[in-house]
């Protein structure tokens, strides 16, 4: 039996590290393709990447490699070590990418419409891909979710004001006409992603029926740094008495608790809402490192 439950934790990592690496290959692909050469840009650190690339001539990929490493580390502090180890994976991978595919051949040309729409679901898909298992490929949303606790804004409001510095940086770059379509094309990409990975900045509750709610309980907070509470609920049918597991999370902890639920209780009840924004009361977190 633990073989077993071994064995499909392996199979699960190994799932984990293919789609996050396949995620940021789509997106570099994207940026290379089809956003770059037609003077687009991206939002977020890879958005300001793009804008050094340009005007110091190091290629994009370093400039992503070395802007996402204060934000990997947050990552590390705020949601945990196999959260930081997969966008890790995801962030050398988009950076490797783009220098592998710098002189692919442009899919697409001239028609602006086109460019954006295309070229942000290519890039919406990739990321929501990679999210949706557990690695971000750019630091921004990291730090929008940090922001959001120390702020009364919610996370997309903070996401959408930290972009709007960064279009105002790609407008020197590629010109008022560039900035406007990169601004639609992370528009489109964020939609996108939402619908890949299912949340794009709102909270989720998630209630957890299991034969061991003090265990998990305890793990959550050691190993997520966040509280959970704790309720008494009766089956209808048999009228067993249950202990109920309610915590909230932020989106980027989602595969993390998952993991978590699954290791203690593989055949836990659970059940997930999405929430568009959580303010007050014990919504927050302690370091777990």
């Amino acid at each position: 039996m633990k073989r077993e439950a071994k064995k499909r934790k392996i199979q699960r990592i190994l799932w984990r590290v293919f789609a996050v690496m396949s995620g940021a290959l789509i997106a570099a692909y994207g940026l290379e393709a089809i956003l770059i050469p037609n003077s687009v840009s991206d939002g977020g650190v890879t958005g300001i990447s793009i804008v050094l690339s340009e005007l110091i001539g190091l290629p994009l990929g370093v400039w992503i490699a070395i802007l996402n490493i204060p934000f990997v580390w947050l990552g590390y502090k705020q949601i945990g070590k196999s959260f930081a180890m997969y966008s890790t994976l995801g962030i050398a991978t988009l950076a490797a990418g783009t220098v592998a595919m710098h002189d692919v051949r442009t899919i697409i040309e001239g028609d602006t419409l086109l460019i954006t729409v295309v070229g942000g679901i290519i890039i919406g898909f990739g990321m929501g891909l990679a999210l949706r298992n557990g690695g971000a490929l750019d630091g921004i949303d990291m730090f929008a979710v940090l922001l959001s606790r120390k702020l009364p804004f919610g996370t997309s409001d903070l996401i959408l004001f930290l972009n709007m510095f960064v279009f105002i940086l790609v407008s020197f770059v590629f010109g008022f006409k560039g900035a406007i379509l990169s601004g639609l094309a992370y528009f489109i990409a964020s939609k996108v992603i939402h619908i890949v990975e299912e949340g794009l900045s709102g909270a989720k509750t998630f209630k957890i029926i299991t034969k061991d709610p003090d265990t998990l309980v305890e793990t959550i907070r050691d190993r997520l740094g966040r509280s959970a509470t704790l309720t008494d609920v009766y089956g209808g049918y048999s009228h067993e008495k249950f202990k109920e597991v309610t915590c909230v999370i932020n989106r980027l902890e989602d595969t993390k608790i998952k993991s978590i639920i699954f290791e203690i209780d593989p055949e836990a009840f659970v059940t997930v809402y999405d929430m568009a924004e959580v303010k007050g009361g014990n919504f927050k977190k302690r370091n777990i490192h």
